[in-house]
């Protein structure tokens, strides 16, 4: 399996028939890796020397070099895809919609708001995902980066949680300030904490 590769960026085509795509020159050969637009926006301007993250997928009549600027990316695209009904399209879209850590995040705390916000997500898939995948990202966490690491104690998290979650999500406020008004109430409250009362504290922690 190729792991990485260094080249010069020689094109960016942010939608194809294909997909969005780039195409890397190493040692005179072009090779051409799909990509999502948080990947394109990150990697460069053309003529500079980047370096993209792989993925070799095998289909039955194809196959697909896709790339991305964090390993991190790369390596949960892998684990999408085990998921009934997800290939590399929309494991794509996901990891467009959320970075790694997001979407960890999401499936972790069961927030099926926030993984039906990719297009072509709905309500079942977004089930399925955390069912699915729940498990083997708690496996995973200590496999990421730090940063990563640090959401082992999502695992944890009662349900009452998720629940003041979606109700933030709803009102409008992004995954890391739900994450964080709701972390502060659960340290004042405890985890016995009634999803209403966790949701008071976090919105004056988030408004203050």
């Amino acid at each position: 399996m190729i792991n990485y590769i260094k080249g010069k960026l020689v094109a960016k085509t942010p939608n194809s028939t294909q997909g969005s795509n780039i195409t890397l020159e190493v040692g005179g050969i072009g090779y051409l890796a799909l990509v999502n637009s948080r990947s394109i926006g990150v990697l460069g301007d053309i003529g500079q020397d980047v370096q993209i993250f792989t993925s070799l997928v095998h289909k039955e009549d194809a196959m697909y070099l896709c790339g991305f600027a964090k390993h991190e990316d790369r390596d949960l695209f892998n684990i999408l895809q085990s998921v009934s009904g997800v290939g590399v399209k929309m494991a794509l879209t996901l990891l467009d919609e959320m970075n790694a850590l997001e979407l960890m995040q999401a499936v972790l705390s069961e927030d099926t708001k926030a993984l039906s916000r990719t297009k072509g997500v709905g309500p079942k898939l977004a089930k399925r995902l955390i069912l699915e995948l729940k498990d083997k990202l708690k496996a995973q966490v200590g496999k990421f980066s730090d940063e990563l690491c640090e959401m082992e104690s999502v695992c944890d998290l009662p349900a009452s949680f998720s629940e003041a979650q979606s109700v933030l999500l709803a009102l409008g406020y992004t995954n890391s300030e739900s994450d964080k008004g709701l972390r502060a109430a659960l340290d004042r409250l405890g985890k016995d904490a009634a999803s209403e009362d966790l949701l008071k504290i976090a919105l004056e922690v988030i408004s203050f």
